[in-house]
């Protein structure tokens, strides 16, 4: 297993469990728009080591999901803003452009400290 991604929350909006309902959580860089930020997970902005794909698998502090979906702009918005949202609702279609979708699953909870990465087999 190669890990082409990997980050950690540093920090999470007042309003992140807002989305626990939605089986989906946003993280955002140091540079969240205000109007955001309440409700992202604080990252690092850091750049993947090769292309995310479908097939691939979103690792949480252990947890594997694998990647069913990705956005058209998933990537560049993880690589350049930290931004991306990860829906775990198994959708085999991006369901927005800067979604990465993984299979059906309950959400893992998230906190500071929370290690994020991206892996491929």
């Amino acid at each position: 297993m190669a890990v082409i991604y990997n980050n950690k929350v540093k920090s999470k909006g007042a309003l992140v469990d807002s989305f626990e309902g939605e089986s989906m959580f946003i993280l955002f860089g140091d540079n969240a728009p205000d109007t955001l930020k309440d409700f992202c997970y604080c990252i690092d902005v850091k750049n993947a080591t090769e292309e995310i794909k479908p097939g691939q698998f979103v690792v949480i502090d252990g947890a594997k999901f694998k990647i069913t979906a990705l956005g058209d702009i998933a990537q560049r918005n993880l690589e350049s803003l930290g931004h991306v949202t990860i829906s775990f609702d198994g959708a085999t279609a991006a369901t927005l452009p800067g979604t990465i979708n993984v299979e059906k699953a309950d959400m893992p909870k998230l906190d500071i400290g929370t290690e994020i990465s991206i892996v491929t087999e």
